[in-house]
């Protein structure tokens, strides 16, 4: 391998958020990176899809202020977080004619914006309270973390939270966060995003939601960077094997093969999976074929374009045997005026209301909205739109061995949000694993070949490839 920074040619396999990450980071150092996507967008599972002459997001997201990495690295490819993201402070706020709750942190310092909230908390008993007051007490005592990871609900339970406090808030932020529901749910996990967020400066809890496609959040700027920095970026161009030849390896991308010093393999886990097992990397390979998944559905419905919500976003009660699917409601026309009218409704952990079928889970979800803001207008939409990712995220169970960005195979490294990390399946885990992933890459590079362990000896192959 070269070493010079400047002549280190890198593949980038895989366009979603990691991928564009790592290729942000690499051409930041001085590397040659040429980044490969299969489809003809970037952004993987957070893209923007046209739907009715708009563009919307294929699935609504929620970013929290702690996602520093994700903020720094918008701003390197000249978008601004100022204007691209609406910040608000932490809230569970449900519609006032639902019965829910509404909590939200006043703009104080911690952790006096959690005190004041708790004390000025609606739909809340003081047996709630004080549940809450005594979980956020134990959690830090704790220092957010358990020596022998349990569900959630295991969790909850030992610290004696209510019902209520459960079905109001616990359980809708872990399907927020995790798109697993408690009972099977990290509580390791859950307590890491807890930390950062509850846990952190008042700031870390900020709530940000995208003003912009999540495509236009950070991918295509990204993509403008990286060719500025002298990168290529390739759409729709798949890679169907890689192939270890001397130092470097190559790429075949159709009927295309490449020749580079090294690899970040930011494709999906199950593509990934098949890759490194026809590479010989069997261990990892086995490890994320193991892992399970949950969907997500985002229900998209059509108003007249005077239909506004009291609140840019609210909760929503969900009750799956109701038919009640729905965590949380955004109103797209506060974000952006081009989409007056229009609600997102995220269903998280999504797996009974896929199996309705388009049509009924949104004629559900809009009974849902009808019933919440008790408006019977909203149950007749002009029309709607459900995307789901049945493979949204990996199931975060308790204790899950996730692996991290190096491999056996050397100059080859993973990125993606499935990779070890204390946090979910999130933007943030994506662009951090991205970042590590180049981080690893560029220490391969420095490493002298004698030194280097990993390398193979001159002549070896390792192939990898996938129909």
């Amino acid at each position: 391998m070269a070493a010079t920074k400047t002549a280190l040619r890198v593949a980038v396999v895989g366009g979603g958020w990691a991928g564009c990450a790592a290729a942000v980071e690499l051409v930041h150092k001085g590397a040659q990176v040429t980044l490969f996507e299969a489809a003809r967008t970037l952004g993987g599972r957070a893209r923007g899809v046209e739907v009715q002459g708009k563009m919307l997001d294929n699935g609504q997201h929620i970013l929290l202020g702690a996602y520093q990495d994700t903020i720094k690295l918008m701003k390197r490819v000249g978008v601004d977080p100022n204007a691209a993201l609406l910040r608000l402070p932490l809230q569970m706020r449900y519609p006032a004619a639902s019965g829910g709750m509404d909590f939200v942190a006043p703009r104080l310092p911690a952790p006096w914006h959690m005190a004041i909230a708790l004390l000025r908390a609606k739909g809340l008993s003081r047996e709630d309270k004080l549940a809450l007051a005594r979980f956020t007490t134990s959690a830090r005592w704790m220092r957010w973390g358990l020596n022998d990871d349990v569900p959630v609900s295991v969790l909850l339970e030992r610290f004696d939270q209510t019902e209520r406090l459960i079905r109001l808030m616990w359980r809708p932020l872990c399907l927020a966060a995790l798109n697993t529901p408690p009972e099977r749910a990290s509580a390791n996990v859950f307590l890491a995003v807890l930390r950062d967020s509850l846990g952190a400066k008042r700031a870390a809890s900020d709530m940000l939601i995208p003003r912009l496609e999540l495509g236009a959040l950070f991918p295509q700027a990204a993509a403008r960077h990286i060719e500025s920095k002298g990168g290529a970026v390739r759409l729709g161009a798949k890679v169907a094997a890689l192939v270890r030849s001397g130092a470097g390896w190559e790429v075949q991308a159709g009927d295309n093969r490449e020749s580079f010093d090294a690899v970040v393999l930011a494709t999906p886990p199950t593509q990934t999976a098949a890759l490194l097992a026809a590479a010989g990397e069997t261990a990892i390979a086995k490890q994320i074929g193991a892992f399970d998944y949950e969907p997500i559905a985002t229900c998209y419905l059509q108003y007249d374009a005077s239909l506004r919500l009291p609140l840019p976003f609210c909760a929503l009660a969900d009750a799956p045997h109701d038919r009640q699917f729905g965590q949380f409601v955004f109103d797209r026309g506060q974000l952006d005026p081009n989409q007056a009218g229009l609600l997102a409704v995220v269903v998280s952990a999504a797996g009974a209301a896929a199996a309705l079928g388009q049509d009924a889970l949104a004629a559900a979800v809009a009974a849902q909205l009808a019933a919440a803001f008790r408006q019977p207008a909203l149950a007749a939409p002009l029309w709607s739109r459900v995307i789901t990712d049945k493979r949204a995220t990996f199931a975060c169970t308790p204790g899950l061995a996730r692996p991290g960005n190096a491999t056996s195979l050397p100059g080859l490294v993973l990125a993606g949000d499935y990779t070890a990390s204390d946090y979910p399946a999130t933007l943030e885990s994506a662009v951090r694993s991205g970042q590590g992933a180049a981080a690893a890459i560029l220490a391969y590079a420095r490493l002298p070949r004698e030194n280097n362990s990993l390398s193979h000896a001159p002549g070896d192959r390792a192939t990898g490839s996938v129909e």
